[in-house]
């Protein structure tokens, strides 16, 4: 995984980016370049490139209040799973949620996304909540890491 890197969001041209694999990868919750920009100055959120490729992207919200939980969201483009990009994109940003002080680290997934969820339990996670958002019909499940 010599060629993985990763990169801030910073500036519009990486807010697409980032949007682009959000967006692709959980369509339900499509947002708009304006709340992207927002996003990112809120949350951690990184493009992950395999050379010049842009093969994934991630999140990280900080904790809320002291020993909080963070959710810590790895996203990887589907032509690109199963190639150990998840498990460094997840490493990652699991320590940045560390360096931010969390005392729990959570994640959300759109229960449609077998590999995601499948990736979330073998990585530890185990299922808190399953909903669907008021006046939306896409299940959502929130997990915490065991």
């Amino acid at each position: 995984m010599d060629e993985l890197r990763f990169g801030r969001v910073v500036g519009d041209g990486m807010v697409e980016e980032w949007r682009y694999v959000h967006n692709l990868i959980v369509p339900p919750a499509a947002m708009s370049l304006e709340a992207a920009r927002e996003r990112a100055g809120r949350n951690w959120l990184e493009n992950v490139y395999l050379g010049d490729v842009l093969v994934g992207c991630s999140t990280v919200r900080p904790p809320e209040g002291v020993g909080g939980a963070a959710t810590v969201i790895a996203r990887v483009l589907p032509g690109w799973r199963r190639r150990g990009i998840g498990g460094a994109v997840y490493e990652r940003g699991l320590a940045r949620a560390r360096e931010m002080g969390a005392g729990g680290v959570e994640t959300c997934v759109l229960a449609a996304n077998g590999d995601g969820l499948r990736f979330a339990l073998e990585h530890g996670f185990v299922e808190v909540e399953r909903y669907v958002l008021d006046g939306e019909s896409d299940l959502w499940v929130d997990l915490r890491l065991g």
